[in-house]
């Protein structure tokens, strides 16, 4: 693959202290159509959009073309309503092709968790904290435990506890939750449960998973103890998003921290959990801030 170098058409607007600035991002799929390209800037420039970044990849191979798009929308004259109409009729491609965001809408958000707080817990105070662009709606989870944490933020907690009888059901009505808020991404924070099909299908590209290893090595449980079996010297931690193979979905983020023959199980679960939450909350904000394109089984991300 090659990649062509980002580019500032315009000096991005200063930003004020702990406030995020208001902007817009664009990610296209295609052909490797450099007119596609350049009408969308045209157009968005003809809009008084600040184009602030552009970046694109070009595949060599197969002609398939990766290309994202940031501008401030302070002078932009469209409505966040009016924006997606008319892009799909710039770009003259299925809507498919593209997703767009805007930092005036923050993206709707559910979290899926188990009795684990790590990953949940730093999720919710950098949403608290301004960190992370979204509108997070709903905590689902399948015990009690973490109930009164997440009361203290002020989001709403559902309790569905599963069992292999009553899972199919249970997901029918997870669903209908996630319907009703209007959910756009879903995330797993140490969520304990393989999701059936009927969550799957229904988030391609949108279901976000945090599992504790450095995949494609140890997918499933328990890869803490069989990185030990294995005296492996790195632990890590994969941020992928979901798909029907298990820990087999497209990776967006990974991490990785040293260990010796020196460490224990808990030793490493202790280091894992650091690498988790980071890692974790990476893929979450580089996904809000549309820096991820899925290629195949394979992502394209854009710093």
């Amino acid at each position: 693959m090659r990649t062509l170098p980002a580019q500032a058409l315009a000096p991005a607007c200063p930003r004020a202290q702990g406030q995020p600035a208001s902007s817009a991002a664009l990610l296209l799929n295609g052909r490797g159509d450099s007119e596609v390209l350049a009408r969308l800037l045209a157009f968005i420039l003809a809009h008084h959009g600040g184009v602030s970044q552009v970046d694109h990849l070009l595949d060599q191979e197969t002609g398939q073309s990766f290309s994202r798009i940031e501008w401030d929308l302070a002078h932009f004259d469209l409505a966040d309503d009016e924006l997606e109409p008319a892009l799909e009729e710039v770009a003259r491609c299925d809507r498919g092709a593209f997703r767009i965001i805007s930092s005036r809408r923050p993206a709707r958000v559910a979290i899926f968790v188990s009795k684990q707080d790590h990953c949940l817990c730093d999720l919710l105070l950098r949403h608290r904290t301004g960190e992370l662009n979204a509108d997070i709606r709903v905590v689902i989870s399948n015990h009690l435990e973490l109930k009164p944490l997440v009361e203290q933020f002020g989001i709403a907690y559902v309790y569905s506890p599963i069992t292999p009888e009553t899972q199919a059901l249970q997901e029918q009505r997870q669903l209908a939750i996630l319907r009703r808020h209007r959910i756009e991404l879903v995330v797993l924070a140490r969520y304990m449960r393989i999701l059936g099909p009927a969550l799957v299908d229904q988030f391609p590209a949108r279901i976000i998973n945090i599992h504790h290893a450095f995949l494609p090595a140890f997918p499933g449980g328990n890869p803490y103890q069989r990185a030990l079996d294995r005296g492996v010297k790195l632990v890590g931690a994969t941020a992928h998003y979901v798909t029907a193979g298990l820990d087999e979905g497209p990776i967006i983020d990974q991490g990785v921290g040293r260990v010796t023959h020196r460490d224990s199980v808990g030793d490493l679960i202790a280091r894992g959990r650091d690498l988790e939450r980071v890692v974790l909350a990476q893929a979450v904000r580089l996904h809000l801030e549309n820096r991820v394109a899925v290629c195949g089984n394979k992502t394209v991300v854009f710093g």
